[in-house]
Order: structure tokens, then sequence, then C-alpha cells
């Protein structure tokens, strides 16, 4: 059974004085304090039951907003009480903005966008301001959204000044006959919209840069280690695991429902530390890490090559529509048995058109937070 600290989705309820502040900066202050052992037992407690889905019967409330801010290798070892209270603090911020919309009527477009433009205007996830570096010390971003009734769609990559890339791809799905921009090409176009361009040195933060000179030095150390013998050299080894396997699939993304019962989905990233020869990720391809129909919204972060291949978004979507699976054992099936068994790391957020969520992932851990009606902002990072 749930306790009283969770709301009816399973997500853990954030002490009752947090839930009237409204500033991400005074919500991180009141948040510090609560890096005793006592309150962080008690969280995880809460987290314990989010992961439970005794309350799937329970009536679904009309409208919404979830977000993620990325899946991965997350420590709770690694993650000091400061951190994960500034982590929980922008994921509140981000629920806020996108709620305030719903919750005056506006659309779903509307509060995806301006809860991922909150996630990607942080430091603390990899997308926009936060973004990684590439392999020649570049930030590349990449960005899609989706309108589930009329299934236009917009989406953006290889980005290199645009500050809020989802406003970017918000765009190219209205102003433009294309789903899809890259590069200089999209930058032109960010300008002939008024889009804000900001120069590269916005994006460069110390530790996305200590980040990938590990990176390098783990790449060049694994370079100059002879193969076993009788084993041949495998190129992509070092590829499929970044950085010795210490990193975190940083998108974020969010997906939403509004009152008039139209849904949403927008991801954004700052792709994969380390990357080389223009390489993009799931993201910005719609029906992989981005898909939104009358039925079903999803954003996805994890491997992206895996999210690729197996079409994630929209095979969530799909067994709902063919299957006529529910949302949530549509959504377990692609990332905790499809995606397992092919080896894909990583997670999603999803709604459906009478507002039930789900949040499966097979990582150590996800950032993600639901907020409802009832105006309680809801965040987690950990499984049980």
């Amino acid at each position: 059974m749930m306790g009283r600290n969770v709301t009816p989705q399973g997500l853990p309820l954030m002490p009752a004085p947090l839930r009237r502040v409204l500033s991400a900066a005074t919500l991180a202050a009141l948040l510090l304090p609560l890096g005793c052992s006592t309150a962080l037992t008690t969280r995880r407690e809460d987290e314990k039951r989010m992961n439970s889905s005794d309350d799937v019967s329970k009536p679904a409330p009309r409208w919404g907003i979830v977000i993620h801010g990325g899946a991965g290798v997350i420590k709770r070892e690694s993650l000091t009480p400061e951190r994960e209270a500034a982590v929980r603090a922008v994921l509140a911020e981000s629920l806020q903005a996108g709620h305030a919309i719903l919750a005056k009527g506006g659309t779903s477009l509307d509060a995806v966008t301006a809860a991922v433009r909150v996630l990607e205007d942080s430091p603390l996830f990899n997308a926009g301001k936060g973004a990684v570096f590439t392999h020649d010390g570049k930030n590349e971003l990449d960005a899609a959204i989706m309108n589930g009734r009329t299934r236009e769609a917009g989406s953006v990559a290889g980005l290199h000044h645009v500050k809020n890339p989802i406003s970017l791809a918000r765009a190219v799905m209205e102003q433009s006959p294309h789903v899809m921009m890259i590069g200089a090409g999209a930058e032109e176009f960010a300008k002939q919209q008024g889009v804000e361009l900001v120069p590269e040195s916005y994006f460069y933060t110390e530790e996305r840069w200590q980040s990938l000179q590990r990176a390098l030095e783990a790449e060049k150390q694994q370079q100059q280690t002879p193969p076993e013998q009788g084993q041949p050299q495998n190129p992509r080894t070092f590829w499929e695991h970044p950085a010795g396997r210490e990193h975190k699939f940083g998108t974020v993304g969010a997906v939403a429902l509004d009152q008039a019962g139209n849904l949403a989905a927008g991801t954004s990233t700052g792709g994969m530390t380390n990357k080389r020869f223009g390489r993009v990720g799931d993201v910005p391809v719609i029906g992989a890490g981005t898909y939104a129909n009358e039925r079903c919204a999803v954003s996805a972060t994890g491997h992206g090559e895996y999210f690729i291949r197996y079409t994630v978004a929209r095979d969530i979507c799909s067994r709902m529509e063919y299957l006529d699976l529910p949302l949530l054992e549509s959504a377990n099936q692609v990332v905790l048995d499809v995606l397992v068994k092919a080896g894909g790391e990583g997670g999603v957020i999803a709604m459906d058109a009478q507002g039930n969520v789900a949040m499966p992932f097979n990582s150590s851990g996800m950032y993600r937070g639901y907020m409802g009606p009832d105006g309680v902002a809801a965040v987690a990072i950990f499984k049980e």
C-alpha cells in the first residue's frame, strides 16, 4: 500500500514547506539541511515506494507534466547532499514552470517547452548550458519536440550557438515545412526566427571539461594497451562504454497532457562525452528519443544508438495502439525487456491521454519528477 508521503502515481511527495516554494534557489537552500542521515533515509524510503505499481488501479489525473534530467550511472555515494539538493531544486523548478502553464489552461506544447528550457539553462544537466564536450573540445546540441494532437514535429542537431535548442526545434515545427535541421543551416534559420544565440564560451563548464579530459586519458590508455593474445583489437569498445563507464546519459526531457486532452513531448541533449565524427544520438530522431500521438507521449534518455535501432519511443506508443496495452506495461516491456536483452541502457518518461504516467529505467538512476492537478512537485533519482 502507498504511504501518505507519495502521490497517486507512487512518486515521493516533497516536504510540505517545500511545496509552497516557487524559487529554485530558495528551494535549494531549504533542501540543503536535509543532508542529514535521517532525512536521507526518509527520502530513500519514499523512493522505494515510488517504484511500486500497487496504485495502477487508482483514477488517473486529468492533466499533468513529467520530466527527466537523464539516466545512467548515478551513484548514491558520489552524489553529495548539496549536489542532490541542487538537482532536486532545478527539477522542481522545471515542473513548476510547465505546471503553471497547464494550470491556466495552456497547451502541452507550451508546458513542455517551458519545462525543458529550465533544464537547458542549468549547468547540472547535459543539455544547453551543461552540455558535454566532443572529442574536439566542442559542444554539440540536439533537441526535438512533437505535438501529439497533430503529429507535427521539429528537431535540430549539431548546434553550437543556440542557447535553448528546444525553442529552435519548435520553430522548425511551426515556422518551416520541415521536421529536421542540422548544423550551420539550422543556426541560420535560428537567426531568421529570432531564436537566441550565444557564443560557444557560454556552454563551457569546468566539470564537463574535466570529464572530457578523463575520457581522453582513458581512451589513450586503452589504445596503448595491447589486446590479449589471440584477441583482436576492438575499436568499438571505448565508444560503447564512454569514459570507462564513468558516465551519465544526460538528456533532459518533458511530456505533458493539457486540460484539453492534448499530449506533447520534448527532449534536449548535449550528446555524449568525447563523441566524434558528427555523431547524432536518438534525441532528434522522431520515434526514437522523442514521440507523441493522440494516445501517448514519450521522452527518452540513454545510450542513443540502441534507442534509434529499436525506435523506443514509437514502440512504446505502438504497443498501446496495436496491442491495447496500458501505458505502464507497454513502457516496461520496451525498457526493461527489449532494451535489456539488446544491451541498451537508459529509461523513458511517458504519459497517456488519461494522465497515467510511466517512468521505467534499467540504469542505476534517473533524474525524474511529476506534477499533477494538485500542484505537488514530486522528484526522485534512484531505484529502491
